[in-house]
């Protein structure tokens, strides 16, 4: 007998950490496979990269805020994109129009602004472009730091971008 955890175990410890940090993602912002991976091994853990990331959740992730745990394109997982965007409107998270070719004519994630770096809370500014957010991923009246709201659009039927 051996005195190190079998794989079943690791993969266990590995599974709850992922889980972890899932959890600690604020709402209306996100991480990548990739973040996650990298903040457990800046965590000391070892275990795996994007592709492992992914796997946990695909396992496991259905008790944390899965859909906060996304491509680094922004693009939504398939088989999850309408479920996954109740859930990014319902928390104002940054999200980019879908072009006129896109299939679906599915917005995308807005990545420079709603990724997360995992500083602190939504309201230390660490969370890069958009600091300073409330817990909704909003700045109280409905917008996110640069005019729009989360769907693309400015409120007043124009599409994204930054107000003038």
């Amino acid at each position: 007998m051996s005195d190190e955890p079998a794989a079943s175990e690791l993969l266990s410890e590995y599974a709850e950490r992922v889980l972890a940090v899932a959890e600690r993602i604020p709402p209306g912002r996100v991480m990548t496979y990739g973040d996650v991976a990298e903040w457990l091994r800046d965590e000391g853990e070892a275990g795996g990269g994007p592709r492992q990331v992914g796997r946990v959740l695909a396992l496991y992730g259905g008790a944390v805020p899965w859909w906060r745990v996304v491509r680094s394109n922004g693009h939504l997982l398939p088989g999850h994109e309408l479920r996954a965007m109740e859930q990014y409107r319902a928390e104002g998270t940054p999200l980019r129009t879908a072009g006129r070719g896109t299939e679906g004519h599915l917005p995308r994630l807005d990545m420079r602004r709603a990724r997360w770096d995992g500083g602190g809370g939504p309201d230390d500014g660490a969370a890069g472009p958009g600091g300073g957010l409330g817990g909704d991923g909003t700045h109280g009246d409905g917008t996110h730091g640069d005019g729009t709201h989360g769907d693309g659009s400015n409120g007043d039927g124009s599409e994204g971008g930054r107000r003038p």
